[in-house]
């Protein structure tokens, strides 16, 4: 026989609606319950019956993600973390690929059709603030990143402007004196590159050091052969770098890659410092030096967000702006 809500609830010694509360994150539990709880789940291999709840509850048991890219290590990092921890709520995610396009963002954010999902978890690269504020999603919404739609919308975001800040200064703290910065995206509308962009020249103007356009290069996408064609214009300039700073762990790694072509030693002779933590960058040669978002910690809030606005009568929850911890992981390149 299959075991039933009530076993669980007598296994982990909470009442039926701690569990429930559990598997449908419709309220917090507290962690060291929750702990048990989970454990208790997984003994008696308990399994809800979703379909009888959806039915209940007029919900489908299906949320939404949409991501830019699904061939990023970032994003397919961050998209693992988010379905292991819907799968915990017994939650089925539906993933979307935008390619950053503002239709294909608009139209997942625009009422239309019949009602598939129950909320949704987007990184918006191409709609600017004024549009994601006035549209009206018919689902409730979790955007990530740096798309701030005038507090209209709940928000999980790293402090990009500390964390490239903190990437710089790690460069000057090692005597580096000719720094440049790989990743401006003059094109895009989401905001990262320019809080980038932001701590890297405050990091400089903190040390009394000159900024110098030349060595702040612009980049079409973020992808390994960016980083190294911007790496070769760097070293083919006047004003040859002692260090970088790549806004993505891709073009650091694509930024190493042209170094070592043109016989350069990392660190040595050029210091390179990443973003994103991504697995490859931990086994490159040197291993990546990079910052380190807490993903684990934004797909945690991302989903308790959106279950709280899932749950929440009417949707009546207050939108947050959450921001996640970040650190600077020292390797081999810097």
């Amino acid at each position: 026989m299959s075991s039933r809500l009530k076993d669980v609830a007598a296994r982990a010694g909470v009442s039926v609606r701690t569990v429930s509360n559990v598997v449908s994150g419709s309220a917090p539990v507290a962690a060291e319950t929750r702990r048990r709880v989970q454990e208790a789940i997984d003994e008696l291999g308990y399994h809800p019956n979703l379909a009888a709840r959806s039915l209940r509850a007029g919900r489908t048991g299906i949320i939404g993600l949409a991501i830019p890219e699904l061939h990023s290590p970032y994003f397919g990092e961050l998209a693992g973390l988010l379905v292991d921890e819907a799968r915990r709520r017994s939650w089925t995610v539906l993933i979307e690929q935008t390619h950053g396009d503002a239709d294909a963002e608009r139209r997942l954010l625009t009422p239309g059709g019949g009602r598939v999902v129950d909320g949704l978890i987007i990184s918006p690269w191409a709609l600017d603030p004024a549009e994601l504020a006035a549209l009206e999603p018919a689902v409730p919404l979790v955007l990530l990143g740096e798309r701030d739609p005038n507090g209209s919308a709940d928000r999980v975001a790293v402090d990009n402007v500390a964390a490239a800040a903190e990437a710089t200064s790690h460069l000057i703290n090692l005597g580096r004196r000719r720094i440049a910065a790989i990743g401006t995206q003059p094109h895009l509308h989401n905001g990262t590159a320019r809080l980038r962009t932001e701590g890297y020249r405050r990091a400089l103007d903190r040390a009394g050091m000159p900024r110098s356009p030349d060595m702040q290069r612009p980049v079409r996408t973020l992808h390994r052969e960016d980083g190294a064609r911007a790496m070769a214009e760097l070293l083919d300039s006047p004003a040859k770098p002692d260090a970088v700073f790549a806004f993505s762990d891709e073009l650091a790694l694509g930024a190493v890659h042209t170094a070592h072509q043109r016989g350069l030693r990392v660190p040595e002779d050029i210091a390179v410092v990443g973003f994103d933590d991504i697995e490859d960058g931990r086994y490159g040669n040197p291993p990546l030096t990079t910052v380190s978002p807490d993903k684990q910690q934004i797909a945690e809030r991302a989903l308790q967000c959106l279950a709280d606005r899932i749950y929440s009568p009417d949707n009546t929850v207050p939108p947050q702006e959450l921001t996640v911890p970040h650190r600077l992981v020292i390797r081999g390149t810097a």
